[in-house]
């Protein structure tokens, strides 16, 4: 198992106040650096649908295979389901369980495993947050912490994603819900060597919640007694609320460059309309204001002239001329796999357009395609 680079950090982080204590005169932050001349090429790790974490041999080939094809990022999910992938303290503080108990990762750490592999293959170790603020329905840490759960204006707190998959929100307004999620990013900018840290969709709320006790309190502290909104869609309820976590996401990027200035902050959201409108996050403000490093925004679309569309916005070439930017691109969901003839388009169509590159959701849905992702991705380009 790798050293913590910093093991007496880790007692400091277990309290989660200290989190949110440490974030007090906040400074500006520098400007990020300009978009390199070497494209993104990455690929986000599952562990749903695909069987690359759960042992160590797996991800050694997997991270293999991505050199030979000529990736050089990799964003491998360590929160899912309510669980970390990898031993994490902080996790076993709030909701009991240190690591998740797939038998796959038992007496592992997977994302130690993916540090050591990956740089030994040229490539970067981004982690990928994938729940962010979502929980699993009844888990442990809505059981443990129920009012840190975020809810509609009618009471209710279950989330139906893709309609059929029961969700929880945690309240991104309450400051121990952001002292956990600050926390444990800190402890693993201090545990392990990472080349970054990565949210997407799922850092932000739906837009018809936030009625729980604490925000409705906490709002009309700020509106001199009024209540918010019953329209969830109020434009100015929406923008009080993607406000608040404008400011947990500085949090988040100062805490991590308190720690290693050279990790990379990145976020893999939707497109900046829907973002902001569904999920309350508001991205672009984030760029511009120096707390993203890298973008990777999921345009996940099999309708080419959309795509282009999407690619072309605002938002995203604005950012491209600031941050490194990039575009995720489906290569396939369970059992249906995009044809690789679309793949090569949308590559094209990327790169035609000056973005700094792409990145495939996911590594399964790569298939048994090797020749022609190598052929996509050739001539080999070093690591970022």
């Amino acid at each position: 198992m790798q050293q913590p680079k910093r093991p007496h950090l880790l007692t400091l982080l277990i309290s989660l106040g200290l989190a949110i204590a440490l974030l007090l005169n906040l400074p500006t932050p520098a400007n990020p650096s300009p978009s390199p001349s070497q494209e993104i090429r990455g690929v986000w790790l599952t562990n749903i649908d695909s069987s690359v974490l759960f042992t160590k041999a797996n991800l050694r080939n997997g991270l293999r295979r991505l050199h030979r094809l000529n990736f050089n990022t990799a964003y491998p999910t360590i929160l899912n389901g309510g669980h970390t992938l990898y031993p994490s303290q902080i996790q076993k503080a709030v909701s009991g369980t240190a690591l998740d108990p797939e038998p796959g990762f038992k007496g592992r750490d997977m994302l130690a495993e993916a540090v050591s592999e990956g740089h030994r293959q040229n490539l970067q170790i981004i982690p990928w947050l994938e729940f962010g603020f979502m929980l699993p329905d009844n888990s442990a840490i809505a059981q443990r912490h129920p009012d840190w759960i975020s809810q509609r204006s009618d009471g209710s707190d279950t989330w139906l994603e893709g309609g059929r998959i029961p969700r929880q929100w945690l309240s991104p307004f309450h400051p121990q819900v952001q002292a956990y999620i600050t926390a444990l990013v800190t402890e693993l900018v201090a545990n392990y060597d990472i080349d970054g840290i990565q949210f997407d969709d799922h850092f932000g709320l739906p837009v018809d919640f936030g009625y729980d006790p604490y925000t409705a309190k906490l709002y009309a502290r700020e509106h001199n007694g009024q209540q918010p909104p019953a329209n969830a869609k109020d434009p100015a309820w929406i923008a009080w609320r993607a406000d608040k976590i404008t400011e947990v996401m500085a949090q988040v990027f100062h805490s991590v460059k308190a720690m290693d200035e050279n990790c990379i902050v990145s976020l893999s959201p939707n497109p900046w309309e829907f973002a902001y409108e569904t999920y309350l996050q508001d991205w672009q403000t984030w760029e511009r204001a120096g707390y993203l490093e890298q973008l990777i925004v999921q345009v996940y679309r099999n309708d080419m002239p959309r795509f282009e569309r999407e690619i072309r916005h605002r938002t995203v070439q604005q950012a491209n001329e600031h941050i490194p930017t990039a575009i995720g691109i489906l290569a396939g969901l369970k059992n249906r796999d995009v044809p690789i003839s679309q793949i090569e388009e949308q590559v094209r169509k990327v790169r035609s357009e000056g973005i700094g590159g792409f990145s495939f959701f996911f590594y399964e849905t790569l298939g048994e395609r090797d020749r022609a992702f190598s052929s996509l991705l050739a001539p080999r380009l070093n690591r970022l």
